[in-house]
């Protein structure tokens, strides 16, 4: 029967993999606790980092339905549980790991998919999700943009077409003046004298 408390620990590593929409296992021999406490501060509030005994994240992954983990955890092992932006998190530990040399990216998984140490360091180098989604709005805006002009283009163009015919037609016709006055003499008048 198993303990009690290693129960608990694999309830809540299997929690934490099912709320997550992805991971990162790291290997962090060599570094301080102080070193570890930047790292965690550094992922911010939507990672949690936590060290766990290898054998209870296995059985946790299992209960949790991650598969391709197994191989990541060889070692003393911690995970970044990414409850946020992954591209985030995986430029945090990319930058951590370049400053400290002991902090060693072995892989992970994101929304149900394996990822290899190289799979997350072509996801840090992605921008963040808010940038790209500005630079979407700004494409999808210009496009709108062009739309706009496109759909207003044919009505300036027949106003200018119907402009430049009434001009040529102005030109093309004589200007008619108004009809001369002439003096006629009153009927009653011619019709009195005789």
């Amino acid at each position: 029967m198993a303990r009690p408390d290693k129960a608990a620990a694999v309830a809540e590593l299997t929690d934490e993999f099912r709320s997550s929409n992805g991971a990162v296992m790291t290997e962090y021999r060599g570094l301080t606790v102080k070193q570890l406490q930047d790292l965690r501060r550094s992922l911010g509030e939507n990672v949690n980092y936590a060290v766990a005994k290898n054998t209870l994240t296995k059985i946790a992954a299992r209960d949790a339905g991650v598969d391709g983990v197994d191989d990541l955890l060889n070692g003393p092992t911690a995970i970044a549980f990414i409850k946020g932006d992954p591209v985030e998190v995986a430029k945090g530990l990319r930058d951590f790991a370049k400053a400290n040399n002991n902090l060693v990216i072995k892989g992970g998984f994101l929304e149900g998919k394996a990822l290899d140490a190289a799979e997350i360091t072509k996801l840090a180098d992605l921008e963040s999700r808010e940038v790209l989604l500005a630079k979407l709005a700004g494409g999808m805006k210009a496009n709108l943009s062009k739309a706009a002009a496109l759909f207003q283009a044919p009505l300036a163009q027949a106003a200018r077409a119907v402009g430049a015919l009434q001009t040529k037609l102005e030109q093309e016709t004589p200007a008619t003046s108004a009809p001369a006055e002439t003096e006629e003499a009153p009927a009653e008048a011619e019709g009195s004298e005789g």
